[in-house]
């Protein structure tokens, strides 16, 4: 019955933070956002991406013989010329360590639920279901919606993470389809939305005040990243904004990690803020206080929470 496939770069078994219960987690691979701090840049490109983890190389050197760019060198280990790799894949196919491994690939509706449906039982007696996630689902339209219709059949509760960057023709294909929204807010401004995230914001709040209005199941979560959004005027023009929702689950602070930053590192690419470090307790309750100074529900944990 289902038709589509669409590209994902990983499937999350039991996964506790990704809405209510045990879930599993299914990363969409494409985003149209390009967040100074995304902790999955191997989800941001549509396509396969080659990643090469240096820790892993055991010097085999095959991968050297079957490059057809010549993009792989030897200096006191394996390096890769970024420049010249075009993401073929010969390399990972020769790799037997696990150094070099291809992320990105292609699934049918039928095979993904397959999957899925592994972990039903846990859902079942966790109040759990299915994430998606990314990257971006909302790109992959046709796909999402059909995942979602899978998953109405088979009763799995379903939730969607989105950045909410999105026409709302696509929020209108799926939000009757969609049991919870993870919804990023990063910033309200829109000049430094802009900056630090290559798009506007305008009608990522635009799709967040139609959602609420329709009264959609949602809960904000706000990134903290020190030095660009921890601030007092954005902090109280974000919390300003979700006060005025008509209809809003609640909202879950998001602080910022460094577990990303090897992947920069295995994709060969440049990470922006490598001057930033976590955001303190104190910071991180500030903020909190903040926010339910202006009523709204902050949510810590999804332990035990069900929707």
């Amino acid at each position: 019955m289902y038709k589509s496939s669409g590209t994902i770069f990983d499937v999350k078994r039991y996964a506790i933070n990704d809405g209510p219960g045990i879930r599993t987690a299914v990363f969409f691979k494409g985003c149209p956002l390009k967040c100074s701090w995304c902790h999955n840049p191997e989800g941001q490109n549509i396509l396969p991406q080659l990643m090469f983890r240096a820790n892993r190389c055991k010097g085999f050197n095959e991968c050297m013989q079957v490059c057809p760019q010549g993009a792989i060198s030897w200096v006191e280990g394996s390096v890769t010329n970024w420049n010249t790799c075009d993401d073929c894949g010969k390399c990972a196919e020769v790799c037997k360590a696990g150094g070099r491994e291809m992320v990105g690939r292609l699934v049918q509706v039928h095979n993904l639920m397959e999957e899925i449906e592994k972990d039903m039982v846990f859902y079942d007696q966790s109040g759990g279901g299915v994430t998606f996630t990314g990257g971006e689902p909302m790109l992959q339209k046709e796909f999402l919606h059909q995942m979602l219709l899978a998953c109405k059949e088979r009763e799995i509760h379903t939730t969607v993470d989105t950045s909410g960057y999105a026409s709302w023709e696509r929020f209108e294909l799926i939000y009757p389809l969609t049991e919870l929204f993870l919804y990023d807010l990063k910033l309200m401004d829109e000049t430094k939305h802009k900056h630090y995230t290559s798009v506007s914001n305008r009608m990522i709040l635009d799709n967040l005040r139609k959602l609420s209005r329709e009264k959609a199941h949602i809960i904000v979560r706000m990134p903290l990243i020190p030095g660009i959004n921890d601030d007092d005027e954005n902090i109280i023009a974000s919390a300003e904004f979700l006060a005025g929702l008509p209809f809003l689950d609640g909202v879950e602070l998001m602080p910022y990690h460094e577990i990303g930053l090897a992947k920069y590192q295995a994709l060969g690419l440049d990470y922006q803020l490598e001057e930033i470090h976590p955001p303190t307790r104190e910071l991180i309750e500030k903020v909190e206080h903040v926010l339910i100074g202006y009523r709204l529900p902050v949510i810590k944990h999804f332990s035990g929470r069900t929707l």
